[in-house]
C-alpha cells in the first residue's frame, strides 16, 4: 500500500495555553490509536521547531561538514508528522481531515514516491 505523511509546519498554529495543547494532543492521540486500530499507522512525533534543530550537515568534496548553526533562514518548520499506510487518497484525505479537526490547524499531506530500482 502507498505511504503518506501528514504533516504541519509550526508556523500554521496560533498561541495556544497549555491547557488548549494538552486538549488538542489528547484528541489527536485518540485519532492515532484509531490508526493503530485500524492496522495503518507507522510512525509519528511532534512538538517539533527550530529549537529541536542540532546540526546540519552537507557534503564537500566527498566529505560531510557539520555546522552547529546558524541554519538556513525559513519562515517555517516542521511542527509535527504523522507516516501512513493506507491503500488510497482517498484514505489518506479521511486520516488527515481527522486530525485537522482533533488539532484544529491545517494538515499538510505527501505521498511517498514507489521505490524505484537503480538498475
Amino acid at each position: 500500500m502507498p505511504e503518506f505523511m501528514i504533516a504541519f509546519n509550526d508556523e500554521w498554529v496560533s498561541e495556544h495555553t497549555m491547557d488548549q495543547l494538552r486538549t488538542k494532543r489528547d484528541a489527536s492521540l485518540a485519532v492515532l490509536d484509531e490508526m493503530k486500530a485500524a492496522g495503518i499507522f507507522l510512525y509519528s512525533n511532534g512538538g517539533i521547531d527550530a529549537s529541536t534543530a542540532i546540526f546540519s550537515v552537507e557534503a564537500d568534496n566527498g566529505e560531510p561538514v557539520f555546522t552547529d548553526g546558524p541554519y538556513v533562514e525559513t519562515k517555517e518548520h516542521l511542527g509535527g508528522f504523522c507516516v501512513i499506510d493506507v491503500p488510497d487518497e482517498a484514505a489518506a484525505r479521511y486520516w488527515a481531515g481527522r486530525l485537522a479537526v482533533a488539532l484544529d490547524w491545517p494538515q499538510e499531506v505527501h505521498r511517498f514516491p514507489e521505490m524505484f530500482s537503480w538498475e
